[in-house]
């Protein structure tokens, strides 16, 4: 039977298969045996303990190799095709945690070249999406000191070298075999895996010696990493490690929030009546009287609002549970349910945009080689 949903670094669609996705890629799970270990660091994060990070290369290693007094280096990033939204801050949200749990450096590639290559846009429209992007990176409070922003073309000195060392080792079979592409790709797209994988070994390049990087990031893009790990040898660099996210609803009910359904995406900079508006509109398990709810209860697990609250905006994992067990019994109904996560998403963001404006007195101190946006 065929699948009815696609995941890859550019395009998810459908109702995902995580088991099947993680079985697909081969990726390990993250096991009640990976959490106890996990716990030991600190306080374990509701990401882990709910199975929205779920599933990981190499971890075990890198925390071995952390045991012994070895720091690890943070890797991730963001493709600047648009505006920022809930989805994307939720890996950076736990990229903060891991910084903040272990005290180690973080890497944050901006890949501007990226969506032009694979997008309708200037390179002007993607310089101009990271630096907006970046704002809202730095806004989750990640450490200044411990923190560097790569942007590819304004880093591009420092990343080709690295760059065209990796593309010798990749043959254009694999390309095609990884990404799906085809005589009509071209061939700035089929180069580009090259750059995304430069920030697993810069921090080896930098120090001299192997240090092992962690990449935690969304499962959708395993396809350019697994290219990353399977040259690294051949170059003498370590195998970077990583922890994969399940994708981020979108309020009409979808697997994955995206930027092409405004009206079901909430971005960093909404107003909280644009808020309210998409939070009323949102895909709920209700049903479709206030009668035949209270007497048959409601659906929490294909209900919007409440996997926002289940990924996001509810950390006590009792408080989730009694809002679970309210809305089977029917004793909350979908309008009271969307009026709690308009006003916890509002609180959020008013502190976010505050936030996100002192950025820009720091956003050239925390950028790679001190380049200026």
């Amino acid at each position: 039977m065929p699948e009815d949903f696609k995941v890859t670094p550019w395009e998810v669609t459908g109702d995902i298969d995580y088991d099947l996705l993680q079985e697909r890629f081969g990726t390990t799970p993250i096991d009640e045996a990976m959490k106890e270990r996990l716990s030991k660091y600190g306080d374990i994060h509701p990401m882990i303990r709910r199975g929205i990070f779920y599933s990981h290369r190499d971890l075990i290693p890198l925390l071995d190799h952390y045991d012994k007094g070895n720091p690890f280096v943070l890797y991730t990033g963001r493709g600047p095709s648009g505006n920022t939204h809930l989805g994307h801050l939720m890996p950076w949200i736990f990229n903060k945690w891991v910084q903040d749990t272990f005290g180690v450096d973080m890497l944050f590639q901006m890949t501007d070249d990226e969506k032009f290559l694979f997008k309708d846009m200037t390179l002007g429209d993607t310089t101009s999406m990271a630096y907006q992007n970046a704002l809202d990176f730095i806004a989750l409070g990640f450490d200044p000191k411990k923190t560097r922003i790569i942007l590819n073309t304004k880093n591009i000195d420092t990343l080709y070298p690295i760059a065209l060392r990796i593309s010798k080792k990749v043959t254009f079979s694999t390309a095609k075999a990884v990404f799906g592409f085809d005589n009509s790709t071209n061939i700035g797209s089929i180069f580009y895996t090259t750059l995304q994988s430069v920030p697993a070994f810069l921090p080896t390049e930098e120090a001299g010696k192997q240090v092992p990087v962690l990449i935690p990031c969304g499962i959708d893009q395993d396809p350019h990493f697994r290219v990353t790990r399977d040259v690294a040898p051949g170059l003498n660099y370590p195998k970077p490690s990583l922890v994969y996210c399940k994708m981020f609803p979108g309020l009409s009910g979808g697997d994955k929030m995206s930027s092409s359904d405004e009206n079901a995406t909430i971005y960093t900079t909404d107003s909280p009546k644009a808020v309210k508006k998409k939070v009323g509109r949102a895909f709920t398990g209700g049903c479709v009287s206030v009668e035949e709810q209270r007497e048959k209860g409601g659906n929490p697990e294909v209900c919007a609002v409440f996997k926002y609250n289940y990924y996001l905006f509810e950390e006590d994992d009792e408080k989730l549970n009694e809002l679970a067990r309210k809305c089977r019994n029917g004793e909350i109904l979908c309008g009271e349910c969307k009026m709690c996560l308009t006003e916890k998403i509002n609180v959020f963001l008013e502190g976010h945009q505050e936030r996100r404006e002192k950025a820009k007195d720091v956003i050239d101190d925390m950028t790679y080689d001190g380049f200026k946006w």
